[in-house]
């Protein structure tokens, strides 16, 4: 299903503004959030199918993506705002309390709002990205040691204002084909290949995305409405997040080190680099996630978890919601 005819799209106030959600059936809420580069629409899949098992499932734009607003202020983008708005959701619906769950940069952004307000996060479900808790020393000098040799690391790459959206905004649609395709599990590159994470001195990312078809999940429809978005909004919101890293982390300096009480749900891609990049995260889980209910690594599987693999995300997302405390 790509286009359900029940999807309700409604702008709620929040402290950015506005945020634009889309929403699906009746029950206790589940609250989704997506990463970069993609919207509310990557939850196309499980919006139906959380609705049918009955939850209230609800899938917001990100503050600077979709129809949300997009302050102009890269401070704007720092985690504790986008707690803020993910709260102001909740309530704007009339709700006390949230399931959470993210994906990629949603997923940072859905334990920063179980660890900053579990008066009102009271489960966490995290997609490709594990909870990882605030440390030393600050993000930008752990990326500034991930490239290889003189290779940049993307998330470095992406810091400075201006510098990416030069790349990527000549050809929005085009960059964003090769970017899905680069972290899909049927399309991304060999072992022997460049890896599309890295930039060359003076290069671009794009060089490095595998050539040919797009992967299954992507088609026509698919691709057409993450471009048609992207060109209308710009990259700077959506890539205004990576650079307040170091903003976050001072931020969260009470937080150094804190566990995710709340019950939570991990699942990753086994072919994800992700999760081989935050395997020590992993494997901290009996410490970080005190409240763990399951954690699964999806065989044969990419980044785009919930796109790539849709009907295992629904059945061990609904899994786990069933096994929530009322």
């Amino acid at each position: 299903m790509t286009h359900g005819t029940h999807f309700t799209h409604r702008l709620v106030p929040a402290p950015a503004g506005r945020i634009h959600l889309v929403e699906q059936g009746s029950g206790p809420l589940v609250l989704l959030v997506h990463g970069f580069p993609e919207s509310w629409y990557s939850w196309r899949h499980q919006l139906p199918a959380l609705a049918a098992a009955g939850y209230r499932a609800v899938a917001i734009d990100v503050r600077g993506y979709g129809r949300s607003s997009k302050p102009s202020a890269t401070d704007a983008y720092r985690l504790v705002e986008l707690v803020e708005d993910n709260v102001a959701v909740v309530h704007a619906l009339g709700e006390e309390s949230a399931v959470v769950v993210g994906h990629d940069w949603g997923s940072a952004i859905a334990s920063g709002s179980g660890l900053l307000r579990p008066d009102v996060f009271r489960a966490v479900g995290m997609l490709s990205v594990p909870y990882t808790p605030r440390s030393e020393p600050r993000p930008t000098e752990v990326f500034a040691h991930m490239g290889g040799g003189e290779d940049e690391f993307y998330i470095s790459y992406f810091q400075e204002p201006g510098r990416a959206e030069s790349e990527i905004e000549p050809d929005v649609r085009g960059w964003l084909a090769g970017f899905y395709r680069a972290l899909s599990a049927e399309t991304m590159p060999g072992p022997g290949d460049p890896a599309p994470y890295f930039v060359s001195p003076g290069g671009t990312l794009r060089e490095r995305f595998p050539a040919g078809p797009a992967p299954a999940w992507l088609g026509e429809a698919e691709l057409n409405h993450y471009a048609g978005e992207f060109e209308r909004t710009g990259l700077t919101g959506p890539l205004n997040r990576y650079r307040t890293m170091d903003r976050d982390w001072a931020d969260l300096a009470d937080h150094n080190g804190a566990p995710l009480t709340q019950p939570s749900l991990f699942i990753g891609g086994a072919l994800d680099a992700t999760t081989s990049w935050l395997s020590e995260a992993i494997k901290a889980f009996p410490v970080t996630l005190p409240g763990l209910v399951s954690s699964h690594l999806l065989d044969d599987c990419g980044h785009w978890i919930q796109q790539e693999r849709p009907e295992d995300t629904n059945r061990l997302l609904i899994d786990w919601l069933a096994e929530l405390p009322a």
